[in-house]
């Protein structure tokens, strides 16, 4: 109990590092695919990478700390554990010859490990069951949402002729996630395969919504 008690302090600030570092990722590999080269990364994004993963790594420990011996069997650690090691930068000092598709997708693991951080800063900021699942949903399909666009965009903008600035992939994401449709056809594999998974996300999520709403009119 009084490791527990002496840890949780720095537990709670390494949630909140690791929700900024996931932001501070996310505007900057948005930097990378909207105004970057677009063929490598750049220098600048490698080294931030490397620091927000190791960041990443460092709140998993502490977790595995704080839970003890049997930390590493709580539900979805090993995922997140994998998710966080820094793979492009191991791959980069490996010498690794990766094809930009290729090194966009390992770019984004280090992205789904903000959904633990946004979802662990949202328990113990939020009361209420109902409220801190309604608040994970619209957290998932924003930023799910905004991370399919950055995709769409960086594999379909050389070659897809409808395509026409980054606004338009985040307009195509939007009426997809919500079942609308847009009137942008994906040309490459992963276009078809974000096509697919945007819908399925929607309609998965959209019942979360309705069970909050059903349960604050409950309360009511």
């Amino acid at each position: 109990m009084e490791k527990n008690f002496t840890l949780k302090p720095w537990v709670q600030r390494l949630h909140l590092l690791s929700l900024i570092g996931a932001v501070v990722l996310i505007i900057a590999l948005s930097t990378e695919i909207i105004a970057g080269e677009r063929t490598t990364f750049s220098p600048w994004y490698m080294t931030l990478q490397l620091g927000v993963c190791i960041l990443f790594l460092a709140d998993l420990t502490l977790r595995w700390i704080e839970h003890g011996a049997q930390g590493w069997k709580a539900p979805g650690y090993l995922i997140f554990l994998l998710l966080a090691i820094p793979w492009l930068n191991i791959a980069e000092w490996s010498h690794w010859h990766l094809t930009r598709e290729e090194a966009m997708i390992i770019a984004t693991m280090p992205l789904l490990r903000a959904f633990l951080a946004l979802y662990l800063v949202i328990s113990w900021m939020i009361e209420g069951r109902a409220r801190r699942l309604f608040w994970a949903y619209v957290i998932t399909v924003v930023v799910f949402t905004y991370l399919s666009a950055l995709l769409f965009y960086d594999f379909e903008a050389p070659v897809n002729p409808h395509l026409h600035g980054f606004g338009n992939a985040l307009w195509w994401a939007w009426m997809n996630v919500t079942t609308v449709g847009a009137a942008i056809f994906p040309v490459t594999p992963i276009g078809k395969v974000i096509c697919v998974l945007l819908p399925i996300v929607g309609m998965a999520m959209f019942p979360i919504f309705t069970v909050y709403i059903t349960t604050l009119y409950s309360k009511k």
